[in-house]
C-alpha cells in the first residue's frame, strides 16, 4: 500500500523539523526548499498535505498583486492538486495578515509558530478542533 504523501515548503529556518513524525504518522514526506521546486512537484504528484511558511509581501513584489510568497503555489495547487489540504505555518506578528490569504484560497488550518509536534500530529490526524484556524496562542 502507497503511504500518503506530504509536501514540506521549508524556506527559512524557523520552519519546524517534523521529518520523524510525519514518517511516525505513516507519511511520505518530500522536502522541498523552494515554491518553483514545489510548483514542478506538484506536476508529477498529488499529496495530501501541503505544509508551507507564511510571508506577508509588505511592500516587495508581492504587494498588489500578491499577498504573501505562497500566492504562486497555492493557485498551482488549485490545478494540479485541488484536494491538497493547506497548513500555514505563520510568525505570530504577522498572524493578522493570513486571513488576506484565506479570502483567496482555501487553507486547511493555520498554525502560529512556534509548532509543536502534538498540535501538528493533532491537525494530521484531524483530532484537532474542526475549524479553520488552529492559533496556539
Amino acid at each position: 500500500m502507497e503511504k500518503p504523501l506530504l509536501l514540506s515548503v521549508v524556506e527559512s529556518p524557523a520552519h519546524p523539523n517534523f521529518s520523524a513524525l510525519y514518517r511516525g504518522l505513516g507519511f511520505e514526506e518530500i522536502k522541498l526548499n523552494s515554491q518553483r521546486k514545489a510548483i514542478g512537484q506538484l506536476k508529477k504528484s498529488k499529496p495530501e498535505f501541503l505544509v508551507a511558511e507564511f510571508n506577508y509581501g509588505y511592500a516587495n513584489n508581492y504587494a498588489g498583486v500578491n499577498v504573501s510568497n505562497l500566492d504562486t503555489l497555492l493557485a498551482s495547487l488549485r490545478r494540479y492538486s485541488p484536494d491538497t489540504r493547506v497548513i500555514v505555518l505563520v510568525e505570530k506578528g504577522e498572524r493578522q495578515y493570513v486571513e488576506k490569504l484565506a479570502a483567496l484560497f482555501t487553507l486547511y488550518r493555520i498554525l502560529v509558530l512556534p509548532v509543536t509536534p502534538t498540535q501538528m500530529s493533532a491537525v494530521l490526524e484531524g483530532k484537532d478542533e474542526v475549524r479553520l484556524h488552529v492559533d496556539g496562542e
